[in-house]
């Protein structure tokens, strides 16, 4: 069986994440327990009771999420390996998916995605931004909208295409607005401002980029043993050089999520597609892109007990 690893970006954390894993597997403790030490801070007491506010910060949740997802593949590794053909990740997933496949160790994948939330906290402060989800409206027009709502030196832009009718845009505050009521006047079902520090995927975060640019050449990539398909042009990376300048270029770039499983469906279109981290964020959009994909999701020890289950 074909297996491709999909991991969880900012928004799918919550207090009580893993906390399952750690109790009963001790490859997932050790993992909190790496990034307990390489962080300095009590990061597993976070993920594993809150609070909610602060897990949600972004320095928190960024390497919150790593762990857990790492924490996964460090409980299902030796039995999946064998058959894992590529990996995904959405924004901070990326990195988490460049640590399965081998590229970045966990201690040095926990250091950068720390900083990265800081630089990405620090750049709201300095720019400050909003992001809005747009539903039930095609790409076109929410790009339309955002052209339309970008005057006045004021930019708004695309963030995330989750969907071919889920969106999220971003940018700064009143052009966001401006999107909103467009979007809407174009169809849209729904705009929900979303409770972000900052613009993310959006130009305002050019700020951080030194900062993150600085810390991925600090941290010591290897080749991945599978390819990862990355956020800013859905191709296949296995190039060492190229994962640094394309988790560099996703700071300012939109997350092309439907682009991501479309490419990795039609490469792998009898692979299972599995989502390591809480929840079932990226499962459930994989479905809405792709209907027929099969997919499991792997956040809590029964999960993994199931996913082994069926890969064996």
């Amino acid at each position: 069986m074909d297996v491709v690893l999909l991991f969880p970006g900012q928004g799918s954390q919550k207090p009580g994440m893993a906390k399952d894993l750690a109790h009963t597997s001790p490859a997932a403790r050790q993992v909190f327990d790496v990034v307990d030490r390489t962080l300095g801070v009590p990061l597993s007491t976070l993920a594993f009771q809150g609070p909610e506010e602060q897990l949600t910060e972004t320095k928190n949740a960024q390497p919150a999420l790593l762990a857990h997802g790492a924490a996964v593949w460090a409980m299902t590794k030796d039995q999946l390996a064998p058959h894992v053909r590529a990996a995904a990740g959405h924004s901070l997933g990326e990195f988490t998916a460049y640590h399965a496949a081998g590229a970045l160790s966990l201690s040095d994948a926990a250091t950068l995605v720390r900083r990265r939330g800081e630089l990405m906290y620090e750049s709201g402060l300095e720019r400050p931004g909003a992001m809005a989800a747009i539903l039930g409206l095609e790409e076109a027009k929410v790009e339309e909208a955002c052209r339309r709502a970008s005057v006045d030196g004021a930019v708004v832009v695309p963030a995330n295409y989750n969907t071919p009718e889920q969106l999220v845009i971003s940018g700064e505050i009143a052009a966001v607005e401006r999107a909103m009521e467009l979007a809407k006047e174009l169809g849209a079902k729904r705009a929900v401002r979303l409770k972000v520090s900052g613009a993310f995927h959006s130009p305002l975060m050019e700020v951080a980029r030194d900062g993150l640019r600085d810390e991925l050449t600090k941290a010591s990539f290897s080749a991945p043993t599978f390819p990862v398909f990355c956020n800013v042009d859905a191709r296949p990376v296995t190039d060492v050089g190229e994962a640094r300048r394309l988790l560099l270029e996703q700071l300012t770039s939109p997350v092309r999520w439907t682009d991501v499983v479309r490419a990795l469906v039609t490469t792998y279109p009898a692979a299972l597609f599995v989502e390591m981290g809480p929840g079932n964020v990226l499962t459930t959009l994989t479905k809405r892109i792709a209907a027929g994909v099969k997919t499991a999701a792997s956040g809590t020890a029964a999960e993994v007990n199931q996913l082994l289950g069926m890969v064996s």
